[in-house]
């Protein structure tokens, strides 16, 4: 996947982050059900074209998550390209009849992906790799911001015991982390000299859910329940129960399990499966394009392909 897709370069000289940003700029956002077909066109037919598209639609994602990461002194150049790998990652993975959209779920994959990174790269300064230091070195800067521990230099000793209660680490763990990881730049500095130029706090990302975003989802996720929902009424007893043990459980049964209940093979089992699915798809699809036409709902793709 990685070496299917083509990316803009990101050049890691003066200059090259800039013309990078505004290239990125370019690549048009996704509406819901376009990434969702362009995502089963990959998922099911390996569509390199449909693959291209929805990484570059989230390259700007991938900016913004890589730029609250730029205090850790490494080149950002190279953490956006660890960024890029993980949504590269998450787009290799996804699966759109879950639900929800690929930006939620390529979030996780980009983060990680610069985790690691960021991790190996310190571990040549011999950073600390237990789980409670590693929380510390990814969460000191918030934790410093969220108690206005903002200027240069050591942190007070009540501001060390309160970061160090925190997040379960020794007093003596947060001064020197704090002393590695200090020298931020500003965030009112430019990306680039000329006046207009963005400041780094313009892609900053807040990693919390907005209210907007939160009910949106809930909406979205609503109604594709909705509209699966009432497909399983297209379904006989025996197909919806092999649809459901099969494909809407947290714990699928085995084709072997259901060839006992029912008294057939396990590829009979896999034949009703597989007409069900057929069926339940169809019945998704002809709701969804009506409930489009009339506005009725939002647009929420397919939910159950």
């Amino acid at each position: 996947m990685a070496q299917a897709v083509s990316l803009p370069a990101l050049a890691s000289l003066e200059g090259g982050l800039s013309r990078y940003l505004d290239e990125i700029r370019r690549f048009p956002m996704l509406e819901p059900q376009e990434e969702y077909m362009l995502a089963k066109r990959y998922q099911e037919h390996g569509d390199a074209q449909a693959a291209h598209r929805l990484v570059t639609s989230h390259l700007r994602l991938v900016a913004k998550i890589a730029m609250g990461y730029r205090g850790y002194g490494l080149p950002i150049g190279e953490v956006i390209s660890e960024g890029n790998v993980g949504l590269m990652q998450a787009v290799k993975r996804f699966e759109p009849e879950k639900g929800f959209r690929l930006a939620t779920y390529a979030m996780w994959w980009i983060k990680a992906s610069i985790q690691e990174y960021i991790l190996r790269s310190w571990s040549l300064v011999k950073m600390g790799t237990t789980a409670n230091q590693k929380r510390l070195f990814f969460n000191l800067r918030r934790m410093k911001s969220q108690i206005q521990a903002l200027d240069e230099g050591d942190l007070k000793p009540d501001q060390v015991k309160q970061i160090a209660t925190k997040l379960g680490v020794s007093e003596e763990e947060v001064t020197s982390m704090n002393r590695r990881l200090g020298g931020d730049a500003s965030l009112n500095a430019p990306l680039r000299s000329d006046e207009e130029s963005s400041e780094w706090q313009d892609w900053l990302v807040d990693d919390s859910e907005t209210v907007e975003t939160r009910l949106g989802n809930e909406q979205e996720l609503s109604g594709r329940m909705a509209l699966l929902k009432n497909a399983l009424g297209v379904l006989n007893d025996r197909e919806r129960r092999i649809f459901e043990a099969r494909r809407l459980s947290d714990d699928p049964m085995t084709l072997e399990d259901l060839s006992e209940e029912f008294g057939v093979s396990r590829e009979r089992v896999r034949q009703i499966e597989v007409r069900a699915f057929e069926k339940v798809q169809d019945a998704v699809k002809v709701a969804a394009a009506q409930a489009i036409a009339t506005r009725s709902v939002p647009l929420v793709g397919h939910a159950a392909n």
